[in-house]
């Protein structure tokens, strides 16, 4: 029987577009079942993904439900791409810290605005995972919703359910450094640890050498003019993080007081939050026209494309095959690296084996890479444990922990506005 994958948050129409077009190309028989809460959202999903399956007579069946009790029974694979409270939830994360001088470029991941969207993923991404556990028990789980190392330390933490964390941005950082050196495709592999959107490759390899002095003699030759704090970081510690500065600096924003960011303002004059939504909602609004057969389907859709989905089938069939390929996931600790807390969820390199993506020992990783490391660890403790039990306090605690604010009582007024603002999508603080 063709394998059965449910995606859980098609509206998010980039990603499942992305995915069927990957679907398509494997030339493999599957059956994709999509679940959205939102009708419209779902039924251009729907249209969309039916409309490309058919125009290339691909051996995929398709179902969709707003229910996902529905589809998930005799899945081998339940992915999670949801996002709470939508595009303006999202907008309220970062616009309402703006009024005490809190400016982020994305706001999903750490600061108020990441911290903020935990409360609300969370327990929704609870209530998944236990139907995962009662209908589908041994499907492999993954999540690419984020904040994604607080997401998946919560779902564990409550649940048990092993949940994967993916995410490409590790992958896309190696490709430009690849590019950087002019290092061909296959060339280069690399290591990585740390959190999501905040991962050190500290092992970067061509053909087996070390090939981090050829970025350095590339950054002597030409300077980068983009990306500055993320390789000034890689000057420092000799390890560069990914994923670029767009994520990254929102892991240290005491150095970047009222959002100044080398002469702009972040998430305003620079990585503006207002164009990547309008940007995002363009593209949805095109999709649509697609589904409802206002427009033809794009052919430039099925080409390989980057996107969060990139990399998803072909990690399914490296773990069928037991392939031994390399990828980056987010997956507890343990004892992989003894000076992090063990439940922390790191993002490191794994092998794909039959039994699942298994963590690459990182015993060349030096010492000094992980105290930053640590920090937002820390945040990320406070964050997990304020979204389970709806603790309005250790909320406070973790926004202040994070750094983004210095004064308890600006803190506290702060996390009250963002709660009234989501109080619909918050039932832990009811």
């Amino acid at each position: 029987m063709a394998p059965k994958i449910v995606l859980i948050g098609a509206g998010s129409a980039m990603f499942t577009q992305g995915l069927v077009a990957e679907l398509i190309s494997s030339g493999q028989e599957w059956q994709l079942g999509l679940v959205d809460i939102d009708p419209q959202a779902l039924q251009v999903a729907e249209g969309l993904s039916r409309q490309m399956i058919e125009l290339k007579r691909a051996p995929i069946s398709l179902m969709a439900s707003l229910g996902r009790r529905e589809l998930l029974p005799h899945a081998n694979v339940v992915v999670t791409t949801i996002g709470v409270g939508g595009r303006n939830a999202w907008l309220q994360d970062v616009q309402i810290p703006r009024k005490y001088n809190i400016y982020q470029p994305v706001g999903d991941t750490t600061m108020a605005g990441g911290i903020s969207r935990a409360m609300r993923m969370v327990p929704a991404l609870i209530d998944i995972a236990r139907d995962v556990q009662l209908l589908c028990p041994d499907a492999l789980f993954i999540n690419y919703a984020n904040p994604m190392s607080a997401n998946c330390w919560a779902i564990r933490r409550a649940t048990g359910v092993p949940v994967v964390g993916l995410c490409i941005g590790v992958y896309e950082v190696q490709q430009e450094l690849a590019r950087l050196i002019g290092a061909a495709d296959g060339e280069i592999t690399a290591k990585a640890a740390g959190v999501n959107h905040f991962t050190w490759i500290y092992e970067l390899q061509r053909c087996g050498e070390d090939a981090w002095p050829q970025v350095r003699r590339r950054l002597v030759q030409n300077p980068p003019n983009e990306n500055l704090f993320s390789w000034s970081l890689f000057e420092a510690y000799g390890a560069y993080p990914a994923v670029n500065d767009r994520h990254v600096v929102e892991f240290f924003p005491e150095r970047f007081p009222n959002g100044y960011y080398y002469g702009s303002t972040l998430g305003v004059s620079v990585y503006s939050i207002e164009q990547t939504i309008a940007y995002g909602q363009a593209i949805y609004e095109r999709m649509r026209a697609q589904a409802n057969g206002d427009l033809p389907v794009d052919e430039q859709a099925f080409n390989r494309s980057q996107g969060e989905h990139g990399q998803l089938v072909e990690i399914l069939q490296a773990i069928a095959a037991d392939r031994r390929s390399t990828y980056t996931a987010n997956l507890p600790n343990g004892s992989l690296l003894p000076a992090l807390p063990a439940e922390a969820i790191l993002e490191v390199t794994c092998t794909a084996t039959r039994t699942g993506l298994q963590p690459v020992p990182v015993h060349s990783m030096a010492p000094h890479l992980l105290p930053p490391v640590l920090r937002r660890i820390a945040v990320q403790e406070l964050t997990v444990q304020a979204a389970l039990a709806g603790d309005r306090k250790m909320f406070v605690e973790a926004v202040l922990l994070d750094g983004c604010i210095g004064n308890a009582k600006q803190a506290g007024t702060l996390v009250d506005e963002l709660l009234a603002a989501h109080k619909a999508y918050l039932p832990q603080f009811a």
